[in-house]
């Protein structure tokens, strides 16, 4: 068919389509009725700014709505064609048309075009159609931005890289796509889930499975959680049962895998919630064996709050083309800017008298106090409970002792949450109004984390951290990460900073940084610098794709991580076996 044959015929479809209404007086000009044949809706069209609504329109109106809805619909012209005319005079005879189509003359006629729409208020169409988005009745009055981003490219079946701050909405913006996907295909769940999601802790793996519990119950999605901890039992007879998401931590689901309990065959949408902490944890081995079993003809979704360079190797090598979503800087360590950030050069002996004058100064509130050390966590758990109400919560404890202590302080009954770092990530607890960092971490990133426990979704937080001398490699870190979020810098900090030479030389976050493991960084001899290096060194290359924006993409190595001992902070739970990663790297 030729162009102008298919142009004619969806000229002649819309005409049989859409009609004008009978004439009203009563609508302000320049508005006209118009009725479609095919639904008998009537709506209305402007010809001089060509908007179509639902909605009545009333004199002296103000400008149509900005959120639009497209639809698909030819829509009337201003020419005034008499062959046209004919045209549809002759229209209404053969199809016995009643007089109420007819207009002077004078009036627009239809006239198909390949990118004519009408443009709908999309409040207006809800409206009129009835139509009620459940996802207010959660309390959400729009989404997210890295919802709003996620939800069309995953709806297309993209592969998806999505770099966002923690408490940025992420878990609804892969768990509302899985659920679609997994009702389009509609597999039996008793020959394995369709959806499969990874996360680092047993902590976080449990609010997803919450999340996963409420919005996919109208669906009836059904959701199982498999983690460290707590007995397999349980958890195998859900399995047995059938279900269509499973949430996991990789220690317990490659228990699972190697009981031959579980099939993964069936899985086809598969996401890598935090796969920054899942690989600071020394996970990449367990990841990578479950990656096997999963068909490669799948959609994955990895869900990242930072960007460092084993991040991006993973991705390469786990994602098809992805479309990468970043929301913020991910070139550099950003604090959220809700969150006021007190930082507080101290003497070690100092801290327990300041901490209580904080705690007495501020009042009732929900705090969480980080600590390095499980002793230093119970010590100060034990002290605090006397005059406050605290719990300690850390790898030592048990999955009922945790469940517990979360309860608590969930409901106020303990409202101070002691804890290592293995609660600073993937922690979701509403009204967290201050973070405490008693002991400084082993990096700025984990301090990022830690303090964005609270200022989550949109509320603001407060967050005190004492800073030691034996703290001081870190200054340099510390101090662009405040003059990043806008808050105040103590001079004594500037001073330490420039004193040490440390985060000059050896930073994470810069364009030409190398990669810092815990109390040790990268000599300069094993970082590779320059176009010059990647050429002689084949270990320094790029991830095509995965650059960001403002990087310096002449700079980069991929070191490999092997597993460590267990250093008893860093906790996956039970026999998951937690692991750290090592101290040692090397050029791979």
């Amino acid at each position: 068919m030729t162009a102008s044959a298919a142009t004619a015929d969806s000229s002649t479809s819309a005409k049989a389509r859409i009609r004008y209404a009978p004439a009203d007086p009563s609508l302000p000009k320049p508005w006209r009725g118009l009725v479609d044949s095919t639904t008998g809706y009537l709506f209305f069209w402007n010809p001089e700014t060509n908007v179509t609504q639902y909605e009545r329109p009333i004199p002296s109106s103000p400008s149509p709505p900005t959120e639009q809805l497209e639809v698909s619909v030819s829509l009337p012209t201003d020419h005034d064609d008499h062959s046209h005319d004919r045209e549809e005079q002759q229209e209404h005879q053969t199809s016995g048309s009643a007089n109420v189509g007819h207009e002077p003359s004078d009036m627009p006629k239809f006239q198909a075009s390949e990118d004519s729409r009408v443009v709908l208020s999309a409040e207006s169409f809800r409206r009129h159609h009835e139509i009620t988005v459940i996802i207010h009745q959660a309390g959400f009055s729009a989404p997210t931005p890295i919802q709003a981003q996620s939800w069309p490219i995953a709806l297309q079946g993209r592969d998806i890289v999505a770099v966002a701050k923690t408490g940025s909405g992420k878990t609804l913006g892969y768990l509302i796509p899985g659920f679609m996907h997994q009702k389009c295909l509609n597999k039996d769940p008793r020959m394995g889930p369709t959806v499969l999601v990874l996360s680092p802790t047993r902590e976080l793996a449990t609010q997803i499975h919450d999340e996963a519990v409420k919005f996919g119950r109208s669906s009836k999605i059904s959701c199982t959680c498999l983690y460290g901890g707590a007995p397999k039992g349980p958890q195998l007879r859900e399995l047995d049962r059938g279900v269509n998401v499973v949430v996991a931590t990789p220690g317990r689901l490659n228990d699972i895998l190697e009981m031959r309990r579980i099939n993964l065959d069936q899985v086809s949408y598969l996401v890598l919630d935090e796969a920054d902490r899942m690989l600071d944890m020394g996970f990449e081995p367990q990841i990578r064996k479950i990656v096997k079993e999963i068909p490669s003809r799948r959609q994955t979704l990895m869900y990242t709050a930072t960007w460092p360079r084993e991040v991006r190797k993973i991705a390469a090598d786990l994602l098809a083309n992805p479309v990468q979503v970043n929301i913020g800087n991910i070139d550099e360590l950003v604090a959220n800017k809700a969150i006021t950030q007190h930082v507080e050069v101290i003497s070690h002996k100092d801290k327990r008298r300041r901490l209580e004058q904080i705690l007495l100064s501020n009042g009732p509130s929900k705090y969480i106090v980080f600590c390095s050390t499980k002793r230093m966590c119970d010590q100060l758990a034990d002290f605090l409970d006397r005059a406050f109400g605290a719990s300690a919560i850390h790898g030592d404890k048990s999955q009922m002792e945790r469940d517990r202590v979360l309860s608590d302080f969930r409901s106020g009954k303990s409202p101070i949450l002691v804890a290592t770092d293995v609660a600073a990530r993937g922690l979701d607890i509403k009204d967290i109004r201050f973070v405490i960092n008693y002991d400084f971490p082993t990096g700025v990133e984990d301090y990022v984390h830690r303090i964005g426990r609270t200022g989550r979704a949109g509320a603001t937080g407060v967050a005190y951290t004492f800073f030691c001398d034996q703290d001081s490699k870190h200054a340099s870190d510390l101090v662009k990460v405040l003059v990043g979020a806008d808050q105040k810098v103590p001079s004594e900090l500037r001073e330490m900073a420039s004193r040490s030479s440390y985060g000059a030389k050896f930073r994470r976050w810069g364009t030409t940084s190398s990669y810092e493991h815990g109390d040790q960084g990268l000599s300069q001899d094993s970082y590779c610098h320059g176009s010059q290096d990647q050429v002689s060194n084949p270990a320094c290359q790029n991830v095509s794709g995965y650059r960001g924006s403002g990087s310096n993409n002449n700079t980069g190595c991929y070191y490999t991580f092997s597993p460590g001992p267990d250093n008893g902070d860093v906790d996956e739970g039970g026999d998951d076996g937690g692991r750290s990663r090592s101290r040692s790297c090397s050029p791979r």
